[in-house]
């Protein structure tokens, strides 16, 4: 689950490196797999598509904490960067993601381009 001022590994070749969460869509406090948030950019490639400091939307992907219930877990906490049409920046995603994303979330794209989908 993903709260404000979280600090999140990017999953894409964007060139973010590090994002801070700054806000999560809706009037809720947490985030989980397939949400939007709101984050600012705090370590970058010098040659990447973003800068630091920049704002941007970007959808969960992993998560470390979850549910009781749930049978998969992640070693880290990730997002991919999205732009104004909720298009993806980058044009790979490394590492896996959940099969939450294709089914209930509509990002359909981003976990065919993942390297593994765990279900």
């Amino acid at each position: 689950m993903i709260k404000k001022e979280t600090i999140l590994d990017v999953a894409d070749n964007s060139g973010a490196k590090k994002v801070l969460c700054i806000g999560i869509s809706g009037s809720r406090r947490t985030a989980s797999i397939g949400d939007v948030i709101v984050v600012s950019v705090k370590k970058c490639a010098p040659s990447g598509k973003v800068s630091a400091g920049s704002i941007y939307r970007a959808v969960v992907v992993r998560v470390k904490k979850r549910l009781p219930s749930s049978v998969v877990v992640f070693s880290d906490n990730a997002v991919v960067l999205l732009n104004q049409q909720n298009e993806m920046i980058g044009t790979r995603v490394f590492g896996p993601t959940d099969s939450l994303l294709r089914k209930n979330r509509g990002f359909a794209k981003i976990s065919s381009l993942s390297q593994e989908v765990f279900q």
